[in-house]
C-alpha cells in the first residue's frame, strides 16, 4: 500500500437522517464524503440512513442528492427500512426465536402490501432509547424472531450489506469500514466486535455546553455519553485542530484523533461587478446561528452606511421571530430574509462581504464556500471553525458582541482597500478545503484505522 492509497476495503457512510433542506450543512458534508471516498479509490461507497420515513420520501431524497450533484446515482443511497420492506430475510436470519418485551410499547412497520415485517420498541422521552436492548421483533413466516434492540437491528443490517459486498468481491475476509456520521449511531455500534470491521466516527459540531466558549466546562447529555466511547473507534475525524486538541487533552485517545475538514468546491474565479454595500448571510435560521445578533448590529451599520443591505438566505424555526425583530427595529428597508436559495454562488458573487454571528460551530462550511467566491468574512470567533477557516481573509469578533460585529462590518464597508485586500486572500484560504486538499488527510486517517487492529 502506497502512502496515498486508500486501504482495500468496502466503505459505507452511515447517518441517522440525511435530508437536503432539513439537515443543513450536514446533508452536504455526508454525501461529499462518499464522493471523496470514491475519488480516493473506494469501490462503490454507499451512503446509508436509518430513519423510518416512507420509501416514497426516501426515493425523493435520493433524487434530490443526484440532481444536486452530491451523489452520482440514486443507488448509492440506501435506507434500513427500505431494505427491510424489499426483503426482510436478512433480519429473519440474524434473529433468534422470541417476542415482544413485556411492558414495552411497540409500533409496527409494514411492507408495501401492508403486512407487518417488524415491530420496534418505543421509548417516549428517553434520550438513551437507541441503547436499550428491548427486543426488535421480526415477523418471519415461520414465527417471530428477535434481535437485541436498535444496536442489534443496525448491526444486523450492516452485516447484511458487508456480506453482500464480500460475496461480490469473492473475499469472505474483506474489510468493511463504517464511517459513522451521527453520535447515536456510533454509540449503538461500539459493541460490534467483528475483526473484519473498522469503525470510524466523524464530528460535525462543537461538544461544548452553552455558552460554548469554555473548553473545560463539564460536558453533558449525548456528548458526555459519546465522548466516553472514544476509545471504541478505530479513528475519529475532527473538522478542526482546535477541537481535536481540546478533546484529546481532556478525554485522551489522541492516537486515533485526526483532523479531516469537510471539503468544498473552489470553482472558477468569480467575475462580474460586486455591490460594495451588500452583505450576505447563509445559514439555517436556528438558535445556534444567532442571526438575531446580526440584525441588532444592523441598526448601527445603516446609521453609518445608510445604503448598506443585509440579505439573509436560509430557513428554519426562527424565521417568524427574526422577521418580527426586523420589523420591531424598523430595519425592513435594509434587511431581507430571502429563504432557501439554489443560487448560492451567484449571490456570493454579487456581494461585498459575508457575515456570520454563530454561537458555535464544528467547521462552518458556509464560511469556506463564501471565501471560495472571493468574499471576505466577518465572523464571531466561535469554537470551533471560523478561526481556522478564515485565516487572514476576514475579521473575527468576540461571540455575542453586537457592537464589535457592527464595527467590523462598518469598517470593511467604508474601507474599500482593506476589504479588497482581504478578498484577494479569500480564495487562497478556501483552497485549503478543496477535495484535493482534504483527501490526503482522509486517506491517512483511514489507513490508521485499518492498521489499528493490524
Amino acid at each position: 500500500m502506497t502512502s496515498n492509497a486508500l486501504p482495500d476495503a468496502d466503505y459505507v457512510v452511515l447517518g441517522s437522517r440525511i435530508a437536503l433542506g432539513l439537515d443543513g450543512g450536514f446533508a452536504v458534508a455526508v454525501p461529499t464524503r462518499v464522493r471523496l471516498l470514491a475519488a480516493a479509490g473506494a469501490r462503490d461507497p454507499l451512503m446509508l440512513s436509518v430513519d423510518g420515513q416512507s420509501a416514497e420520501v426516501h426515493a425523493a431524497q435520493r433524487q434530490e442528492f443526484v440532481e444536486a450533484g452530491l451523489l452520482a446515482t440514486a443507488s448509492s443511497f440506501r435506507n434500513l427500512f427500505d431494505d427491510l420492506a424489499a426483503d426482510p430475510t436478512w433480519l429473519f436470519d440474524a434473529g433468534a426465536p422470541g417476542g415482544r418485551a413485556a411492558g414495552v410499547e411497540y409500533r409496527e412497520v409494514t411492507d408495501a402490501a401492508g403486512r407487518p415485517i417488524v415491530s420496534l420498541p418505543v421509548f417516549q422521552d428517553d434520550p438513551e432509547w437507541h441503547l436499550r436492548d428491548a427486543a426488535v421483533v421480526a415477523h418471519a413466516p415461520d414465527g417471530d424472531r428477535v434481535v437485541a434492540g436498535f444496536p442489534g437491528l443496525y448491526i444486523a443490517w450492516l452485516e447484511h450489506i458487508a456480506a453482500e459486498r464480500r460475496a461480490a468481491a469473492g473475499d469472505p475476509d474483506r474489510l468493511f469500514v463504517v464511517v459513522c456520521e451521527s453520535r447515536q449511531i456510533g454509540e449503538a455500534l461500539v459493541g460490534w466486535s467483528d475483526p473484519r470491521v473498522r469503525l470510524v466516527h466523524t464530528v460535525h459540531n462543537s461538544h461544548l455546553p452553552a455558552p460554548h466558549d469554555d473548553p473545560s466546562a463539564p460536558v453533558v447529555g449525548l456528548w458526555r455519553r459519546w465522548l466516553a466511547t472514544l476509545g471504541a473507534y478505530d479513528a475519529v475525524l475532527w473538522p478542526t485542530a482546535a477541537q481535536r486538541d481540546d478533546v484529546a487533552s481532556r478525554f485522551g485517545h489522541a492516537d486515533r484523533s485526526h483532523v479531516v475538514p469537510n471539503p468544498i468546491e473552489l470553482g472558477d474565479e468569480p467575475s462580474g461587478a460586486r455591490d460594495g454595500r451588500t452583505v450576505v448571510m447563509l445559514n439555517r435560521l436556528a438558535p445556534q446561528k444567532r442571526v438575531d445578533l446580526a440584525v441588532r448590529a444592523w441598526g448601527q451599520v445603516v446609521s453609518a452606511v445608510p445604503d448598506a443591505r443585509l440579505d439573509v438566505y436560509g430557513d428554519g424555526p426562527l424565521r417568524g421571530e427574526l422577521q418580527a425583530l426586523i420589523d420591531e427595529l424598523g430595519l425592513g428597508g435594509s434587511v431581507t430574509l430571502h429563504g432557501v436559495t439554489s443560487e448560492r454562488d451567484a449571490i456570493f458573487d454579487r456581494a461585498a462581504l459575508f457575515l456570520t454571528a454563530t454561537a458555535f460551530e464544528g467547521q462552518g462550511l458556509s464560511i469556506a464556500e463564501a471565501m471560495a467566491r472571493g468574499l471576505p468574512v466577518v465572523s464571531t470567533d466561535a469554537r470551533y471553525g471560523p478561526r481556522e477557516t478564515i485565516g487572514d481573509a476576514g475579521v473575527l469578533v468576540a461571540p455575542g458582541d453586537v457592537d464589535a460585529l457592527a464595527e467590523a462590518v462598518i469598517g470593511l464597508l467604508l474601507d474599500d482597500d482593506r476589504r479588497l485586500a482581504l478578498a484577494s486572500r479569500a480564495r487562497t484560504a478556501a483552497a485549503g478545503f478543496t477535495a484535493d486538499a482534504v483527501q490526503p488527510a482522509l486517506v491517512a486517517a483511514l489507513q490508521a484505522a485499518v492498521a489499528s487492529r493490524g
